[in-house]
């Protein structure tokens, strides 16, 4: 960011003591303070740059959808819901190397579920699938593009038999700590209030700063859980603010939230039918912690959160901690508490996986689902274009990578 581009990166307009605080006490524990995470190397902490513009989202409809939505060509349906790809065995798109070599089917629209009534949207080039890392899988599960197994127990005709859609789910679990604090404001405080909450209210109608222009997290930190790593696989998403889940209501007491999750997890789930009705919610199993290597790096993230919570420039604020509680002392322990603790930061990813494919269009591995320009392997005229497309997580946040996986589809479909 800097110029250009249609997606607005800008510096927060808001700015927190106990957030400052924390951030001098994690330099204490030698995660260095940086000026922001986009440079090539996250290592350090700082304050998360925002999508926003003058303090208010500005989200991928603002930017890529909003601006074009006169275009004569483009129709959008809201409130509509995708029931099922529709395909016949009429083969006969260019047979260009990649995944549609070896195509048994092709993917000819779309059936939708509008205003009570079924409507088949046709296509005559393509269908882009983007029902995100939960949704396309499960699409393609109902409309027999799935594992012949699974389909079967399910009473579905296999159009396609591919057994990595829904495989190989990851996601990122963020484990929230809480510590009571005292001598500096936070949301909890400010909120409870009501000359404070509407001060918050007109700083942002007459500056465009402030609370209310806060993201979801506000601070946060990159590290290694071990020095011999080549980059940071620990994150912290700092809050000034506590409550006992999301949705409920902020706690009573002064109090923040410094979440830690593991970037590159080892645990891998699964996104699977529950039935043959699209509408059925389909059974999601993320298998978080499944595997020894996760555990340690819960264990080793809770315990270097209470050794940044400890730190000299925190103990004017005499942090007390809540959760997962300080009598909690021992790897068992704290292994449990993580799985309690544990909440997804809502970047599920990898059910629709790349992967390389041989000279004569045969994917390397019976996991692969799509190829690199996002096209389904053996479906002609489908491509899957959202973060289910990942093989592996990013040791990071999704949501950009997300844009790019876009903006390559984007170009292959172009070309």
């Amino acid at each position: 960011h800097g110029s250009g581009g249609e997606i607005r990166v800008e510096r927060p307009r808001v700015r927190w003591k106990i957030l400052d605080a924390w951030q001098a006490a994690a330099a204490q524990m030698g995660i260095a303070p940086i000026d922001e995470f986009n440079r090539g190397d996250n290592a350090g902490s700082a304050y998360f740059h925002v999508n926003q513009r003058r303090g208010r989202r500005w989200s991928m409809a603002d930017a890529f959808l909003h601006p074009i939505a006169h275009r004569p060509n483009l129709t959008v349906y809201t409130h509509a819901q995708a029931l099922q790809v529709l395909t016949d065995d009429q083969v006969h798109d260019d047979q260009r190397r990649g995944a549609w070599t070896t195509a048994q089917r092709r993917a000819t629209g779309v059936r939708l579920l509008k205003d009570g009534q079924i409507v088949d949207v046709r296509a005559r080039r393509e269908v882009i699938l983007s029902a995100g890392a939960i949704g396309s899988p499960h699409l393609m599960q109902v409309s027999g593009l799935g594992p012949a197994v699974l389909l079967a127990q399910h009473h579905i005709p296999v159009a396609v038999d591919l057994p990595g859609v829904g495989e190989n789910l990851q996601d990122h679990l963020q484990l929230r700590t809480i510590y009571r604090i005292k001598g500096a404001p936070t949301v909890n405080t400010l909120y409870r209030n009501w000359i404070t909450r509407g001060g918050m209210g007109l700083q942002y109608l007459l500056l465009r700063s402030g609370p209310m222009t806060m993201p979801p997290s506000t601070l946060g930190a990159f590290a290694k859980s071990d020095p011999e790593l080549t980059s940071p696989d620990l994150e912290w998403h700092v809050q000034p603010l506590s409550l006992p889940k999301f949705g409920e209501p902020l706690h009573r007491f002064g109090a923040i939230t410094p979440s830690v999750c593991n970037l590159r997890p080892s645990s891998r789930g699964h996104v699977r039918i529950a039935d043959a009705d699209p509408l059925t919610n389909p059974k999601i199993l993320c298998n978080y912690l499944s595997t020894d290597a996760d555990r340690r790096a819960a264990v080793t993230g809770l315990r270097m959160t209470r050794q940044i919570m400890a730190a000299p420039a925190l103990a004017r604020y005499h942090p007390q901690e809540v959760l997962p509680g300080p009598e909690l002392e021992s790897d068992e322990d704290l292994q449990q508490a993580a799985g309690e603790l544990g909440t997804t930061i809502f970047h599920p990813v990898g059910t629709c996986a790349m992967g390389s494919f041989d000279t004569h269009g045969i994917p390397n591995s019976a996991g692969t689902v799509l190829d690199t320009d996002c096209r389904v392997y053996r479906v002609a005229g489908l491509r899957v274009v959202d973060a289910s497309a990942m093989p592996t997580i990013t040791s990071g946040n999704t949501n950009a990578p997300v844009m790019l996986i876009a903006e390559r589809a984007a170009r292959a479909i172009l070309e």
